[in-house]
């Protein structure tokens, strides 16, 4: 049964409380990701911001969420906090602070309830308190279109062998993408899945997962962001 650690991503891009709003919103744009997770300084996971909290500092200028007379059986707590909300210039004002989470050892199928139920487009994973990868719905459906082919008695432990030593050769090495990419196989057969600063990294992770015994081949679904996308 597939797991949450054989479907997520990682690196995992994260942002501080005190990152302003503005550099949020530039992450999310540069990265492709519709929400970061918020990590203090002891490695914490404190919150998450996402696009809907941006399109509710869009709207508040027009919309102001809702009739005015809703907002007069609103407590004056109530108010203050969608103040903060919508005014903030902080991770932290900003971010979503109950978070659901994961585990790695959660059946992806568990998983994909969890998305479904909470309305949820992806879900950090934690070990020992501290976030480890992250899993969204796209990580799921590549999971899913990885098994579709896999023969019934699939190695498992010999996949989960391959893809931690693809994994930390990724960590340590120099060339790595910055964007968090997702490492799927079974079977043998490895697919990556991400964002990547040029092709030639792309090439990268096809040479190293070749040189990784067992491994009978390498898919590379990887995109390269334009040079109009960067950010310096």
């Amino acid at each position: 049964m597939m797991q949450t650690k054989d479907i997520m991503t990682t690196p995992v891009v994260s942002v501080a409380p005190e990152t302003g709003v503005s550099d949020v919103a530039r992450l999310l744009l540069e990265r492709h990701v519709s929400a970061v997770p918020v990590i203090d300084s002891a490695g914490r996971l404190v919150g998450m911001v996402s696009e809907g909290d941006f399109l509710r500092r869009a709207e508040d200028g027009s919309h102001r969420h809702g009739s005015w007379w809703l907002r007069l059986f609103a407590g004056s707590g109530e108010n203050a906090a969608d103040y903060v909300k919508t005014h903030g210039r902080s991770a932290a004002d900003v971010m979503t602070r109950d978070v659901v989470t994961v585990t790695e050892d959660m059946p992806a199928g568990d998983v994909a309830h969890l998305l479904e139920t909470k309305r949820i487009k992806r879900v950090p994973v934690l070990r020992n308190g501290k976030v480890v990868g992250i899993v969204s719905r796209a990580d799921l459906l590549r999971g899913l279109a990885a098994q579709r082919h896999a023969p019934a008695d699939t190695a498992s432990i010999e996949d989960e062998t391959i893809r931690k030593q693809i994994l930390e050769e990724i960590r340590t090495a120099d060339w790595a993408p910055t964007y968090g990419v997702s490492v799927v196989v079974v079977d043998g057969i490895v697919q990556f899945w991400g964002v990547v600063d040029s092709h030639e990294q792309g090439e990268a992770l096809r040479v190293a997962a070749g040189n990784v015994p067992g491994v009978k081949g390498v898919e590379l679904n990887v995109s390269s962001i334009p040079a109009y996308g960067m950010w310096t």
